[in-house]
């Protein structure tokens, strides 16, 4: 009995000196040294070739650019519809947006005087980019004057209009046809006669 118990203390006593040796050669939850690896591949180079620049806007029709036509009316319910269009007459492609302001100049009315400024109805899209040769149309909606128009306000007959382009000053002219007369309502709050935004045409 004695001697089991001498052999287990000198066994206990070997096996603790061997783990005390072996944790005083290496620090505690060391971790092994990575193996070297090549250096990390440098960035790609930068590329030489230059940004692509987003490309400039189209420029807006100037007057000069353009010439106008009025075509035939057309019926719609209780009004007529005349449609306004613009030709791109220059060498160079132009966008034109936006709204023209419409003047039909005539004898002088004896309420609203001899020009009646058309309502602007700011509708089309925010762009139509024309080539050479290219129309875009803008829609003018008018009230014919009454058959038996009251004394005060009598049926009243353009002779011309006048149209300015979006974003331009000077005006274009065509002739207005002589067998429209139209109900003036100039300052109404919703006039029966307006004209529309442009739109390009079907190529």
């Amino acid at each position: 009995m004695s001697t089991k118990l001498t052999r287990a203390t000198v066994g206990a006593a070997v096996f603790a000196s061997a783990f005390a040796l072996a944790a005083c050669g290496s620090p505690a939850n060391s971790a092994a040294p990575a193996a070297s690896s090549p250096a990390a591949a440098s960035s790609a180079p930068a590329s030489t070739a230059k940004e692509k620049q987003p490309d400039a806007p189209t420029p807006r029709c100037t007057t000069d650019d353009l010439s106008v036509s009025l075509g035939t009316a057309k019926p719609a319910g209780s009004q007529l519809e005349l449609p306004l269009t613009f030709k791109n007459t220059s060498s160079h492609t132009c966008d034109l947006h936006g709204t023209p302001g419409v003047d039909l100049h005539g004898p002088d009315h004896p309420v609203y005087g001899p020009v009646d400024s058309l309502l602007r109805r700011e509708t089309g899209p925010a762009h139509n980019v024309l080539a050479p040769g290219r129309t875009a149309t803008a829609k003018i909606t008018v009230l014919p004057s009454d058959p038996n128009p009251p004394a005060e306000s009598p049926a009243w007959t353009a002779e011309s209009l006048a149209t300015i382009p979006p974003g331009q000053t000077k005006a274009l002219k065509a002739a207005w046809p002589s067998n429209i007369a139209i109900t003036r309502q100039d300052g109404a709050t919703h006039p029966g006669t307006w004209v529309d935004g442009i739109t390009a045409d079907p190529s």
